[in-house]
C-alpha cells in the first residue's frame, strides 16, 4: 500500500479531545492489517541499515508501532510512560504544554550506554513530548540514531525541536 493510501486510513475527529483540535485517528489504520504491515514495513525500510539496538515506544500509541518495528527490526524494545505507570525506578522529564506541563518516564536500567536507539510515537506536534523522551535517552548513554513517526503535522513545525537527530515521518498533514 502507498502512502497515499496509508494516509487515507487516517480518520479526522474534530474537537476532540477538547473544541478547536482535528484529531488525528490511527485506529482505522491499525486495524487493517495490510494497512498496519504495510506502514510498518515503510518505516523500517528508513531505518532497516542502522543496526538498532532498541525501539523505545513513547506512551501510548507509540507502544504499538514501536513492537512492531522492534520485531521487524530485530531489536528489543522498551517504554517512556507518563509519571507512575512504570514499577521500578525512573527517571523523569518534564516537558511543557500549551497550558502548564506534563511528564515522562523511562526505567533507569532500560538503556545501556552507548546503544543504538530508535525512538517512535504515532505523532509529531509540537515536538515538546519527543523532546522529553530523547531527554531521558540522553541521560542514560543512549545513542539515538532515529526518530519515527506514523503522522507528522507540518504547520506545528515540531521537527525545528529535533535539529541534530534524524526526523522521519511516514505521513506528513
Amino acid at each position: 500500500m502507498d502512502i497515499e493510501g496509508l494516509r487515507q486510513k487516517i480518520r479526522d475527529i474534530p474537537d476532540f479531545p477538547k473544541k478547536g483540535i482535528l484529531f488525528k485517528d490511527i485506529t482505522p489504520l491499525l486495524a487493517d492489517g495490510k494497512a498496519f504491515r504495510a506502514a510498518i514495513d515503510h518505516i523500517a525500510e528508513r531505518f532497516s541499515h542502522q543496526k538498532i539496538d532498541l525501539v523505545i515506544g513513547v506512551e501510548a500509541r507509540g507502544f504499538i508501532i514501536a513492537a512492531a518495528l522492534a520485531y521487524k527490526l530485530q531489536a528489543g524494545t522498551t517504554l517512556i510512560r507518563k509519571p507512575g505507570k512504570l514499577p521500578h525506578k525512573t527517571h523523569s522529564a518534564t516537558y511543557a504544554l500549551e497550558y502548564g506541563s506534563d511528564a515522562l518516564e523511562i526505567h533507569q536500567d532500560a538503556v545501556l550506554p552507548g546503544q543504538r536507539i530508535l525512538v517512535v510515537d504515532d505523532l509529531l506536534a509540537t515536538g515538546g513530548t519527543i523532546t522529553a523522551a530523547l531527554d531521558l535517552i540522553a541521560r542514560l548513554g543512549g545513542k539515538v540514531v532515529g526518530v519515527a513517526f506514523l503522522i507528522e503535522l507540518s504547520f506545528l513545525q515540531g521537527r525545528a525541536r529535533l535539529r541534530g537527530h534524524e526526523v522521519f515521518s511516514l505521513i506528513q498533514f
